[in-house]
């Protein structure tokens, strides 16, 4: 079911007016790319770039989504009415348990690549995909137990952005060992059942140059030690560098229920009970306090905020000004795709800081730095690393994962270097995205991705179908 609409070649050699590399803002920067997709060489105020490519506008390093729940893009503004009995996040928790039910595998795929293609005209060069929803809607795995896997891997290959694909393992329904309810069937795996699955999508999937294989245990409420550390030894023989996400302290209740039954909050749970380090992302980790706040920073783990779907959650925030203080590493997700716009992740992360303190520019490493380009660059190199690939910076031997801004977009009028990322973040109008370019090839050109036509008519199948 892969679709590849990529261009057939990348361009060998790049130019760019203006460009942010690792040491800061430079002019008339030439990148060559490597036969691989790779930025081969990086040169600034380079002279002879005969026959270079001249990119149209300023060039940042792509920005990785290291939180995706694609199916949920097609839930956006399904969920927003009050119950009678008030509305939280295991109320919309049951809805989506609902929307799922209805989902088939073709239907997956139509989503998943409507979702990566806005994610890429919006400056997301890369996914994390963190899929759980395995089974058919009465839990019995499909012939191929990878299936549908396969269509997430088949939709990123449609449009063209790279994809760490995270199986999720998923096998109860609370820290007290319940059984999953109807709802929750389509997820279940035990541990035997993972490795298989673990299995099928490594064989059939893990020698492409766009994919890369990770695993995500959903959470400790889902998954228990046993099962946890199975897999993680499991894991480990396909390769210690793996990824390891997991999401962790969401939500309130999810911490009282932890300490309830294991005695101890979730993150410090995890930090006793394994081996926490640069492999991980915490995603959310919302609730946590200073002990592990300084764990996680200790261990070099990524913590995977989602601002935009924490806010539509109603989870809290997580206290991010101390965590980058003490020197912690973030990456921003969509999650949920109530929103896809990582200017709208970072902007959103940044005011509830604001909201918090009763201050401004907060998130800011020192005196005189713009907000802008911490936020941006801090999140691309976290990202990448959650992801677990050279990318987020423009140097040698990283992915030639590039965004070129629009010189005419009107909120970057007037603005150089780190204005324009203050601009990008906090200006909050239409996109400023020009072109994207994904392992050396252009994807969207114009602000339009070369298969926006063809990818939302089946898009648009999918909707009318779950009508």
């Amino acid at each position: 079911m892969v679709r590849n609409f990529a261009n057939s070649k990348p361009d060998m050699q790049l130019i760019a007016p203006h460009a942010l590399l690792p040491g800061g803002w430079r002019s008339e920067v030439l990148m060559e790319i490597g036969a691989r997709g790779e930025l081969a060489r990086v040169d600034a105020d380079a002279r002879d770039a005969a026959g270079a490519r001249r990119l149209p506008g300023p060039v940042l390093p792509g920005m990785p989504n290291l939180h995706s729940h694609a199916f949920q893009r097609a839930m956006a503004g399904l969920t927003e009415r009050r119950g009678r009995a008030g509305d939280d996040f295991w109320t919309w928790r049951e809805t989506m348990y609902r929307f799922v039910s209805r989902l088939t595998p073709e239907l997956i795929e139509a989503v998943a690549a409507q979702l990566y293609v806005e994610m890429l005209e919006a400056g997301y060069t890369s996914v994390a995909e963190f899929h759980y929803l395995h089974h058919d809607t009465g839990g019995n795995a499909y012939a191929d137990i990878a299936e549908t896997s396969n269509r997430i891997v088949g939709a990123a290959a449609t449009a063209g952005i790279f994809l760490c694909h995270l199986p999720v393992v998923y096998e109860r329904a609370g820290f007290d060992d319940a059984p999953l309810s109807p709802g929750q069937r389509r997820f279940a795996n035990d541990a035997d059942q993972y490795c298989r699955l673990l299995d099928a999508v490594w064989d059939r999937h893990a020698d492409r140059d766009q994919v890369r294989i990770g695993i995500a245990l959903h959470s400790l409420r889902a998954v228990g030690e046993t099962t946890m550390n199975r897999v993680l030894e499991y894991a480990d023989t396909r390769g210690t560098d793996l990824p390891v996400h997991i999401h962790v302290a969401e939500q309130v209740r999810e911490v009282e229920h932890c300490v309830a039954r294991l005695g101890a909050r979730p993150i410090q749970w995890l930090y006793d009970h394994a081996a926490v380090d640069r492999r991980w992302c915490l995603v959310h980790a919302t609730h946590a306090d200073e002990n592990e706040l300084e764990a996680m920073v200790s261990s070099r783990a990524i913590v995977g905020l989602c601002p935009t779907t924490e806010a539509n959650l109603g989870d809290g925030l997580f206290g991010a000004e101390r965590f980058i203080g003490l020197g912690g590493q973030f990456g921003i997700g969509s999650d949920s795709h109530v929103s896809v716009s990582p200017a709208e992740e970072l902007r959103l992360l940044e005011y509830g800081q604001r909201l918090f303190s009763r201050r401004r520019a907060v998130l800011a490493r020192r005196d005189g730095d713009s907000v802008g380009r911490t936020l941006y660059e801090s999140a691309a190199m976290g990202g990448a690393r959650a992801l677990g690939i050279e990318a987020g910076s423009l140097a040698p031997g990283a992915r030639a994962d590039l965004v070129v801004l629009d010189n005419n977009a009107p909120g970057l009028q007037g603005r150089r270097e780190d204005g324009l990322l203050d601009a990008l973040v906090f200006f909050g109008g239409p996109c400023a995205v020009k072109e994207v370019w994904v392992g050396g090839r252009r994807m969207v050109a114009d602000g339009i991705h070369t298969q926006r036509e063809t990818v939302f008519e089946r898009y648009q199948k999918a909707i009318r179908a779950l009508d």
